[in-house]
């Protein structure tokens, strides 16, 4: 499954700039960054259910927000990018 998640956590202490931090981390651990608070996730249902309780617990649910958007499989035809940094296709043949 394809899942696009995107953050916004509350820096204004240092509490908030930890959170960001392990927010992002979690992120990375599952998927790419592809925008600041933006990172595409390919993972199967049991990952994604890990990645969302981390994400969940990482975060102050009175100051910061998740959202995460499902694309499903078919999630090639439903993102386009435009502009510099293109993503990279996590699905392809990796080239070392």
């Amino acid at each position: 499954m394809h899942v696009l998640v995107t953050y916004d956590v509350a820096t204004v202490n240092s509490a908030g700039k930890r959170r960001l931090r392990r927010v992002a981390k979690i992120c990375l651990d599952f998927g790419q960054r592809v925008q600041n608070s933006v990172f595409e996730l390919h993972v199967n249902p049991a990952q994604w259910a890990e990645c969302r309780k981390r994400l969940i617990e990482a975060c102050e649910p009175l100051e910061d927000s998740l959202r995460f958007y499902q694309l499903g499989n078919d999630y090639g035809a439903k993102v386009e990018h435009v502009g510099a940094k293109p993503s990279l296709d996590t699905e392809g043949p990796l080239i070392v």
